[in-house]
């Protein structure tokens, strides 16, 4: 009777042996889920922009037929070009979750543990001067995306095609993009001594009241434009995402409060260094003519 009753148990542990999925099995069907759950994602995400970019639309085309009341030319060219940027937006907010956001946090995390600076444990005593790497890293991102700017890029080829040559498109960009990591790392050095906000603001814009009283009057819309063009889609998050995680690794501070403000040093410095760079050039012509004669 026992024997029978252990037959009849490895019968059944057989029967579900057999049937129990494989590890190949368990593996597609997670693959295929998360491919599901990424496609759901996406979809919302493109209706939320849709929903954003609807009220640009809806002016854009009321103001057609209603005001101007002309038809709209090239209408599938439009609605071919309406469709790649939703689509445009929508990879770049997926690529900001997934990679420049976690990238800043994790390089300003990496930059500011203990081991890497040298101390035993990681406190408000800490000097200022031990976050020396997180300057250069602060300047070198900030010089490198206003570099990459689209916006900046467009600015300044337009700049140089309007003054006929005489605003150089490499250098208004090569300015900007100092102003840019040079604001960066003055934010950070900020954030790292928790001093107050406004007293580097308002410190700025005396220097660019000031620079404004001598610059050459060609630059000066072109200047302050410039610290507008930077904020933008390349550098605005890595620059955020630099902020908090800094504002989260570094002991006292609150990335509420002092994890935000970056990028009202990356739009007020470039303004001071495309007014300097332009009264250098004034300089430096005045001294050519000058020896010339």
């Amino acid at each position: 009777m026992i024997d029978e009753l252990m037959q009849f148990m490895f019968k059944l542990l057989e029967i579900g042996r057999d049937n129990l999925p494989t590890a190949a099995t368990i593996s597609d069907s997670l693959r295929n889920g998360g491919i599901i759950a990424g496609l759901i994602n996406f979809v919302l995400t493109l209706l939320a922009t849709c929903r954003d970019v609807l009220p640009i639309a809806v002016t854009i085309i009321g103001f057609q037929l209603l005001v101007i009341r002309r038809p709209i030319a090239h209408p599938r060219k439009i609605l071919i070009g309406f469709i790649s940027v939703l689509l445009g937006i929508v990879f770049f907010l997926k690529g900001l979750d997934m990679a420049l956001f976690p990238l800043g946090e994790l390089m300003a995390s990496q930059l500011t543990t203990p081991e890497f600076l040298g101390v035993a444990v990681l406190d408000e005593t800490v000097s200022w001067q031990a976050y020396f790497w997180s300057y250069i890293f602060a300047a070198s991102i900030g010089f490198a995306t206003a570099l990459a700017e689209p916006s900046l890029l467009a600015v300044a080829l337009k700049a140089e095609k309007i003054s006929g040559g005489t605003i150089r498109a490499w250098g208004l960009r090569l300015s900007v993009a100092l102003g840019v990591g040079f604001g960066i790392a003055l934010g950070v050095f900020r954030i790292v001594t928790g001093s107050e906000f406004y007293l580097f603001i308002l410190g700025g814009y005396l220097v660019v009241m000031i620079q404004t009283r001598f610059a050459p009057k060609l630059i000066l819309g072109l200047a302050y434009d410039s610290g507008a063009v930077t904020t933008s889609m390349v550098t605005v998050p890595m620059i955020t995402a630099l902020g908090l995680g800094l504002a989260e690794a570094v002991p006292g501070r609150n990335p509420l409060l002092d994890g935000f403000g970056l990028i009202a040093f990356a739009s007020l410095f470039p303004i001071i260094a495309v007014l300097g760079y332009a009264q250098i050039a004034q300089w430096l012509n005045k001294s050519h003519l000058s020896s010339k004669s």
